[in-house]
């Protein structure tokens, strides 16, 4: 888990950070440019990722303050080849948030409400319908783009390629 302390001026957050497909030459700086947000060393815990071959994926949960999310995805933009997914979690004071990014479609940000439901405010689909009407697309296409419909169809296969993943899922029963 990376985690950084933070100082009372600064709410906590957290979320979690997904590399989905990073060429190995770009780790140490990814993690150094992730170690610069959040202030502290970050060494992650890479394995390959089968669907392109020649990359590495990782994932970790996080802690820092509220904004962390905004500010690592910032700092991965500027690697074209890197497929990631950061997520804030929402606080008592913050909606959540999620940025996903492809080396074809850039950066996408959604903001998430506590169940992780994708939040669009009204003026976001005013902007879909006037758009809609303008470029002769249908709502629900600018709808789809506004809730990051081909973001997710992109990440989608490399989301699931490494069933080796590390994480968790809590079970409810008796087993």
């Amino acid at each position: 888990m990376l985690t950084q302390p933070h100082s009372r001026s600064q709410a906590p957050a957290g979320g979690m950070l997904f590399i989905y497909s990073a060429p190995t030459a770009l780790i140490p700086h990814i993690e150094w440019a992730i170690g610069n947000v959040l202030g502290l060393p970050v060494r992650l815990e890479w394995s390959t990722q089968p669907i392109s071959p020649g990359t590495l994926r990782a994932e970790s949960a996080w802690h820092g303050p509220e904004g962390s999310a905004s500010k690592i995805a910032s700092a991965m933009r500027g690697w074209h080849y890197v497929r990631f997914e950061i997520t804030e979690d929402a606080t008592s004071s913050n909606d959540g948030a999620r940025f996903q990014g492809t080396p074809a479609l850039g950066i996408h940000h959604s903001i998430m409400g506590v169940h992780g439901d994708i939040h669009v405010n009204e003026d976001r689909i005013r902007g879909c319908a006037k758009r809609a009407l303008k470029n002769g697309t249908s709502l629900e296409e600018e709808l789809e783009q506004v809730l990051g419909t081909p973001w997710d169809e992109e990440l989608e296969p490399f989301r699931y390629s490494g069933d080796q993943s590390s994480i968790r899922w809590l079970k409810t029963g008796s087993s």
